[in-house]
């Protein structure tokens, strides 16, 4: 196991924002660790990387005890926190240069490293030039160049494609899929984008400090999320027959939506009612809907 935590708690003052959460993460996943701020993530994060002293519980990563060997820990992992971390006042180069440094990594060494970075992010041209010039997924693409320049084991993004562009996103994960793929790098995620989260091999979702739900997308899936019937016509008709069955219908501008138990229903709602079923689509649930589910919130706090 990358991580195993056990019972582990924090409080601050008479808030528990992490109470009694245990989980692990497997060599070479993408784990997703969800839940709305506040919920406890952020906390969870801070005691992993050794930034926050935990109040009890066990913490082990990369095999070493967070107690017993903190640093061997930090020399292990690599965060791209949501808010970028870049010095201002240094190009991408010399930020990339100084960290490489506090790992140790000099002369031939980050050279050869830089190299690396530079072809998998595209650096090339953004390399020398000020911060200030650069774009929010150039400044992005830098800070994972720089989580990445020690080759960690474990790579902890910490929502990080928020506020980016949907080409940069893509090429953000485009490159985490390439090492994922080729160094076997395991990668612990936040997001508030569940696209993202649908694609990992596992998830838990942490609400109020407490763990709510985890497990695969595909069972989460089946077990929290309902599928739907979207009606393009025969709406009024449609709207009787499934509110007389005790569906929840909703009525939106353009369709009628109901929620189904089971997919398999619509077999024989197609029998009986073959003439609602002119124009329509059956939707599977998705992980925004496991969420919704499981925590009563939308991702984004609602």
């Amino acid at each position: 196991m990358i991580i195993k935590i056990d019972n582990l708690k924090k409080s601050f003052k008479d808030v528990n924002a992490v109470n009694d959460v245990s989980f692990k993460v497997k060599e070479g996943e993408l784990f997703s660790f969800l839940g709305v701020n506040g919920a406890g993530k952020s906390t969870t994060i801070n005691i992993i990387s050794g930034v926050l002293k935990k109040d009890s519980g066990k913490v082990q990563v990369c095999g070493y005890d967070i107690d017993e060997n903190p640093n061997g820990i930090k020399s292990k992992i690599g965060i791209v926190f949501q808010n970028s971390v870049l010095d201002k006042k240094l190009n991408a180069y010399e930020n990339l240069k100084y960290r490489a440094n506090l790992y140790g990594i000099f002369g031939s060494a980050f050279k050869s490293r830089l190299e690396e970075m530079t072809e998998l992010l595209d650096l090339k041209d953004i390399l020398k030039r000020p911060l200030i010039k650069l774009s929010g997924g150039q400044k992005r693409r830098i800070d994972i160049a720089r989580a990445l320049i020690h080759n960690p084991e474990l790579l902890i993004l910490d929502e990080p494609t928020t506020g980016l562009d949907p080409k940069t996103r893509i090429t953000v994960w485009s490159v985490i899929e390439k090492l994922r793929k080729n160094n076997g790098l395991t990668v612990f995620l936040t997001t508030h984008y569940m696209e993202e989260a649908a694609d990992s091999d596992y998830v838990v979702i942490i609400d109020s400090g407490k763990i709510a739900a985890e497990g695969t997308p595909h069972d989460l899936k089946n077990n929290y999320a309902s599928d739907f019937i979207k009606m393009y016509n025969h709406r009024e008709e449609a709207e009787k027959y499934f509110s007389s069955l005790g569906y929840t219908v909703i009525n939106k501008r353009d369709f009628t939506e109901i929620e189904l138990t089971s997919t398999a229903q619509t077999a024989q709602f197609f029998k009986e009612k073959p003439q609602l079923f002119e124009d329509f689509e059956v939707l599977k649930g998705n992980m925004d809907n496991v969420f919704l589910k499981v925590t009563g919130k939308d991702l984004h706090g609602g």
